[in-house]
């Protein structure tokens, strides 16, 4: 993959749509999430005519405090899971990623707790809390078992869309580019769903 890969969210659409895209500013894939869905079902696209599925991200139950998240690719191969670590996500976002065997290879941490939350209480005051998205930004660490820090999510800077850059801090194998990709996807969704 060519890094920094960016997320960019658009805020004012009725559905939330997501454009994937590398350095050079190619579209590497497109979301758009469906409206009043029950269990979490996200299909990564080739593109804004979604008539080419590349990964699917579906969720094992309706409540998703502690559900698994099944990444597929558009063969409907399985590649990994993501599961939220219960109780130590509460105040710093915690992950586990599994492989396609269930085995956990990699975590995504998130590196301040205090930033989120500043966001979220600020974020409701009014005319002040429309001012949050530029200043406070979290950021995520995703890592192998073994500690190693493999890259980084960090939300940007914006006004009137969610936008998060994807940095490499070291070489990955194609399948942990993969699965750390659509992690970050999965878990980026969950945590503004939160607030």
């Amino acid at each position: 993959m060519n890094y920094p890969i960016d997320l960019n969210f658009k805020l004012l659409a009725l559905a939330s749509q997501i454009y994937i895209r590398d350095a050079n500013g190619n579209l590497m894939g497109y979301v758009k999430q469906k409206l009043l869905k029950l269990k979490e079902d996200i299909n990564v696209f080739t593109d804004e005519s979604q008539t080419h599925i590349l990964y699917n991200i579906k969720a094992d139950r309706v409540i998703d405090f502690s559900a698994k998240y099944t990444f597929r690719d558009g063969s409907g191969n399985v590649i990994g899971h993501i599961k939220r670590k219960g109780m130590r996500s509460i105040f710093k976002a915690n992950y586990e990623i599994s492989d396609a065997a269930d085995n956990h290879v990699m975590n995504i941490n998130e590196e301040n707790g205090w930033v989120k939350v500043m966001d979220s209480v600020i974020g409701e005051l009014p005319v002040i809390g429309m001012f949050t998205g530029y200043f406070f930004n979290p950021s995520y660490i995703l890592s192998r078992t073994d500690g190693a820090q493999v890259s980084r999510l960090a939300k940007q800077p914006a006004f009137f869309e969610g936008k998060f850059q994807i940095t490499s801090l070291t070489q990955m194998s194609a399948e942990e580019e993969t699965r750390g990709l659509l992690a970050f996807l999965a878990m980026t969704l969950l945590e503004r769903a939160r607030g």
